[in-house]
């Protein structure tokens, strides 16, 4: 179980196409916790963009957890980038309840390539120097941002979508690119922020427009028999570049139906 991550976006906020129950409680989380402990789930992913996350991880006390948290976006009116990181550092520190962290990654990659913002990097380089953090990296949307960043900046991790309506991360070459390279590779979006395991007659309408990808996919479940949690999780865990693969949960039942 130790290459799967647990995603806390959901412990701070609403969030995701297929959440109809909300912002998870904190009983719940704490029970969803003790169940990663007890499954060998070792890792967390948090960001500070993530409403509450951060938090409510600090108050329940995940000292024993592998934790990868984000930066959120640089201020457009900041005058001293290395201070500002600094503090969302320390803040975000804080917040969890602990010394150090995994990993931190920048949520907002593009702007290490904007005109001053090079101090992004240094401050990052500063922090693991420091041991405040181990590894550094950035949160990606696909190849074409990597091919900008990574003349320049090198990441220890990065984390990028995968799934079965998007492997563009190993067609364009970059994740086995990367593995050659020593980079940890994270697998994100592995159920299409739930998309994948909607039953045809409920997927949201604006998607009707792939309606045909729906079709095929859903008719390909059905002759494999197989259901599409399992499908989708099993295409993430079966490549061997991805280092760890992060599932999302709304709640424990979630969680269990996921390790099983």
């Amino acid at each position: 179980m130790n290459r799967l991550a647990l995603g806390t976006v959901q412990f701070g906020q609403n969030y995701g196409i297929a959440n109809s129950t909300g912002q998870m409680s904190r009983s719940e989380v704490e029970k969803l916790l003790e169940l990663a402990r007890l499954k060998g789930i070792n890792t967390l992913d948090t960001a500070i963009a993530y409403g509450e996350s951060e938090n409510v991880l600090g108050k329940i006390g995940v000292q024993d957890f592998n934790i990868i948290s984000k930066l959120p976006e640089l201020p457009k009116d900041c005058n001293n980038i290395e201070k500002w990181m600094a503090h969302q550092l320390n803040e975000s520190l804080h917040r969890l309840g602990v010394p150090s962290i995994y990993g931190l990654l920048l949520h907002c990659p593009q702007q290490l390539l904007e005109p001053g913002n090079e101090n992004l990097w240094t401050a990052l380089l500063k922090f693991k120097e420091q041991g405040l953090v181990k590894k550094i990296g950035y949160s990606l949307y696909g190849p074409n941002e990597l091919e900008q960043l990574w003349p320049h900046f090198k990441p220890d991790i990065i984390q990028a979508p995968y799934n079965i309506f998007d492997r563009r991360m190993v067609t364009s070459g970059w994740f086995k690119g990367l593995t050659d390279e020593g980079v940890e590779i994270h697998g994100r979006s592995i159920f299409l922020q739930g998309l994948l395991l909607f039953k045809n007659k409920n997927r949201p309408q604006q998607f009707d427009k792939w309606s045909d990808h729906w079709q095929l996919w859903d008719r390909w479940l059905e002759q494999n028999r197989i259901t599409p949690l399992q499908a989708a999780l099993v295409f993430s865990l079966d490549n061997n570049l991805i280092d760890k693969v992060i599932v999302g949960v709304d709640s424990c039942h979630q969680l269990t139906e996921i390790i099983q």
